[in-house]
């Protein structure tokens, strides 16, 4: 009897699938993150396909992954829904990112190097900047990449991959802030999360764990305050 492994020779075919359905998840993750879609509506695996210009697999592949991380109700046909928003789910979600991203921004602190606080400066920068193009998205965009360059520096993949699963289930939310904040980003109702921002940023520099860690729990609840209002 032979106790070998058989030999696994390339995978050339199935790479490049895998491949396209990575991007079409990628895609509509990042287009879930930052609010692209509205809460309930409905993404068909034909729609998609024929919007990606790929076959059906790699979006039936995209969107399952995206249901079991909760970012989409997937039905039996394989048709999907955004997630229908409310007040009870948005306070559950704050409150667990509260949690995991104050432990985070704290573990950030005591790591970042030198380097990695330049680049979150210079992220704060951009943040800053993209608020006076009138472009919503292109500022979410950045709130993104601000929020997880600290994330990261935690060195917990652990804790990034929980918050990064809640950030895609916070998406339908996302919607409902680009909706108030677009018509209103020429008349500084952006301001406030701008300084919030600058503030993190000078405690990171200063080391300082615990202010970080409040300054970050103030940006979530002040988003949070402000779509309480609208899912009332």
């Amino acid at each position: 009897m032979n106790d070998q492994p058989p030999e696994i020779g390339g995978f050339g075919p199935v790479t490049q699938r895998a491949t396209i359905a990575d991007n079409v998840y990628n895609e509509l993750r990042t287009a879930l993150v930052v609010g692209r879609f509205d809460p309930g509506q409905t993404l068909t695996i034909s729609s998609l396909a024929e919007a990606f210009q790929t076959s059906h697999m790699p979006v039936r592949e995209a969107m399952r992954r995206l249901g079991a991380e909760g970012a989409v109700e997937v039905r039996s046909n394989g048709s999907a829904y955004v997630p229908e928003v409310t007040r009870v789910s948005l306070d559950d979600i704050c409150r667990a990112r509260i949690a995991l991203e104050r432990l985070a921004t704290g573990l950030a602190v005591t790591k970042m190097t030198a380097a990695e606080i330049a680049t979150l400066e210079l992220l704060e920068h951009e943040h800053t900047a993209t608020s006076h193009l009138n472009n919503v998205y292109e500022m979410l965009k950045k709130n993104h990449l601000f929020h997880f360059s600290i994330y990261r520096a935690a060195r917990s993949p652990t804790l990034l991959q929980l918050i990064d699963i809640l950030w895609v289930r916070y998406g339908p939310f996302m919607r409902m802030l680009s909706d108030h904040m677009g018509p209103q980003l020429g008349m500084g109702v952006h301001e406030p999360f701008m300084l919030g921002h600058r503030a993190i940023v000078d405690a990171i520099r200063s080391r300082d764990a615990v202010r970080a860690e409040d300054l970050l729990q103030d940006d979530i609840e002040r988003t949070q305050r402000l779509l309480q209002r609208h899912c009332e």
